[in-house]
């Protein structure tokens, strides 16, 4: 594991070099660009240069943003492959004093990436996390594609299996609200046709690949729409969000016992059984109490 020395503790924007600020022993959770490696904000090129330790997913990866920034610190490899080594390391190094930022390939650390498992490590532990913002490619992906009105679910992958991905699907599609999914090249096609088997080919959809960076795209369109652009092509280039809007008026009241069910199961997968009741009894006017004993029941 590389820790900085004092002499070390430099950073550059443009022609300008600056001197960063020491840093409280603590874990920094740092969002960098999801793209353009422009939009690092200042706050986190200076917390990256000034930790003792700089822990990320592709070492590779992140030594361009640091090269970018004049940070000559070298970063030690935190994935899921070596997350059980790695992590008590890490825990450590803070334990005795030193700071550690963590960054992702991409944006904002813990989505969907090794991240969510370091940080409840050192809660435990007595750790202060610390989080830095920024970039998100969740974030830019809503509110590029015009479908965000009150509220988002963000669902991350779905199941590379079409049987598990189309039950995943069929959970989520009562809930009112915009569904946000990140999805791989190799299979965003499929799971568009998936889509519109499973919320009906009017919903309306968002296809946002490569964001931030020189092809970027934002295709919104109905779901039937979307799928028929892309159909039959085996990879889309790029990194690939797709947006879902919510129901429309006359859908996202469930009316069926079977579309209660599935909205109970897809609430309770980020509620407590009784928040979700409470919930669902909001959406679809049934008694709270009906749909946690339901609930109950489903589990």
């Amino acid at each position: 594991m590389s820790e900085g020395d004092v002499s070390e503790r430099n950073y550059q924007i443009g022609s300008a070099s600056y001197r960063a600020r020491p840093l409280e022993p603590a874990l920094y959770i740092v969002a960098t660009p999801i793209g353009n490696l422009g939009d690092m904000t200042l706050r986190g090129i200076e917390t990256l240069a000034a930790a003792d330790v700089i822990a990320c997913e592709d070492t590779r990866v992140s030594r361009v943003l640091l090269e970018r920034y004049g940070i000559s610190r070298r970063p030690y490899a935190y994935h899921e492959h070596n997350a059980g080594m790695a992590g008590p390391k890490l825990i450590e190094a803070i334990l005795n004093g030193k700071s550690v930022a963590l960054i992702s390939d991409a944006g904002t650390p813990l989505v969907a990436d090794p991240g969510g498992r370091l940080v409840p490590e050192a809660k435990a532990a007595g750790i202060r996390v610390v989080p830095v913002p920024g970039a998100s490619s969740v974030l830019a992906a809503l509110t590029a594609s015009g479908l965000f009105k009150d509220s988002f679910y963000f669902a991350g992958f779905l199941p590379s299996k079409q049987g598990q991905r189309r039950a995943k699907l069929e959970q989520l599609k009562s809930l009112d609200a915009a569904l946000v999914f990140f999805e791989s090249p190799n299979r965003a096609a499929t799971a568009l046709a998936d889509m519109v088997e499973v919320f009906g080919p009017e919903r309306q959809a968002s296809l946002c690949r490569e964001l931030t960076k020189a092809y970027e795209t934002v295709l919104t369109l109905p779901i039937k729409d979307l799928a028929a652009e892309y159909d039959g092509e085996d990879r889309i280039r790029g990194e690939v969000v797709l947006v879902i809007g919510p129901p429309g008026d006359d859908q996202h009241l469930p009316r069926t016992d079977d579309d209660v069910d599935a909205l109970l199961r897809a609430l309770s997968l980020e509620m407590s059984p009784a928040k979700a009741a409470g919930e669902a009894s909001r959406m679809t006017g049934r008694p709270k109490g009906e749909l946690y004993q339901r609930l109950l029941a489903l589990k």
